[in-house]
């Protein structure tokens, strides 16, 4: 039986991928110290055979006893609200914990699979985008620190494979919602459906007219899988092509939830990028993979989720 380690696995991401690989037949470490990540989305798994949790800032050299085949390193905040509040830890899990993982990974002879984003790509001079468009990012804006810290760590696993001869995976994460993500973490998904399940306003920034891409989790889960899996790797783009305006995206939200909140407007963030949308073509050829959920199959269990999630809250304060 194969072993698998996935740092930040008790993450959004991250515990979705943990389940893929047990019900795949690995064995899975789960790393994670819990800043962003929550025990709850891996307490289903504490219990069953072959699942490890180990509490730990792969910011910090880790070792992990007994073989590993596969190391996925997910961890890092990864919403605008985490960059702005924890600008270092981005910045050094992308540097230093990637650089830990992949000495892991050296050390036991594995394959490394990094999740890096879109957010490599900044904001886009080249519409959709393929693999091979080195972006528009700006180094030292607020935004800069996850953006750099992605591309820094694609660099170095690149160096790792070209100079250690690592066998290394890159996946190029789009937008993804679904179960398990935060209420208040700051994406567009959850700050709209828990504005829209509280009555509050559904905050729209700038005209709402720049474009987002939403992969549902069990998509994206599948196309990480593949990937992990082939033989590319060059980095490869993962995500949904149906691209729609964050207006548009809003009124869908509200509209599924039945909610009767309205849809305000606030000034644009800095560095907000204008268009996000994945040409999927090396996917599809390379991996045979293209997203299969419908948006409103996804909103649909997303909603749920987070409608009991807000319930489970509002009965802990009674």
């Amino acid at each position: 039986m194969s072993r698998a380690v996935i740092t930040g696995g008790a993450g959004f991401l991250g515990s979705h991928l943990c389940e893929r690989a047990l019900a795949e037949g690995h064995q899975v470490v789960c790393v994670d110290n819990l800043l962003t990540g929550r025990t709850e989305n891996v307490a289903h798994l504490l219990d069953r055979d072959g699942f490890e949790f180990l509490q730990h800032d792969v910011s910090k050299p880790f070792e992990v006893d007994g073989p590993v085949d596969f190391v996925l390193h997910f961890a890092s905040p990864a919403s605008p609200i985490d960059y702005l509040e924890l600008p270092i830890q981005t910045l050094k899990v992308g540097s230093l914990g990637t650089h830990n993982s992949l000495g892991l990974a050296k050390a036991k002879r594995a394959r490394f699979l990094l999740a890096s984003t879109s957010e490599v790509y900044g904001d886009p001079k080249e519409h959709p985008q393929k693999e091979t468009y080195w972006g528009n990012v700006n180094p030292v804006g607020p935004r800069g620190v996850y953006d750099e810290a992605k591309r820094f760590a694609e660099a170095m696993t690149m160096a790792y494979h070209r100079y250690h001869g690592l066998d290394v995976r890159i996946v190029r994460i789009f937008n993804t919602y679904g179960p398990r993500m935060r209420v208040r973490d700051g994406r567009v998904v959850p700050a709209f459906v828990q504005q829209a399940l509280t009555g509050e306003p559904m905050t729209v920034f700038g005209s709402g007219q720049q474009t987002r891409s939403f992969c549902y989790v069990d998509d994206l889960v599948e196309g990480i899988w593949r990937l992990l899996m082939s033989d590319l790797r060059e980095p490869c783009n993962i995500g949904n092509p149906h691209e729609m305006t964050i207006l548009e995206f809003a009124e869908t939200i509200r509209a599924a939830v039945g909610s009767a909140s309205p849809i305000v407007f606030k000034p644009l963030p800095v560095d907000d990028p204008q268009t996000r949308q994945p040409d999927i073509t090396q996917a599809r050829e390379r991996l045979g993979w293209e997203p299969k959920v419908p948006l409103a199959k996804g909103l649909e269990s997303t909603i749920a989720y987070f409608r009991a999630v807000l319930a489970e809250q509002r009965a802990a304060h009674v």
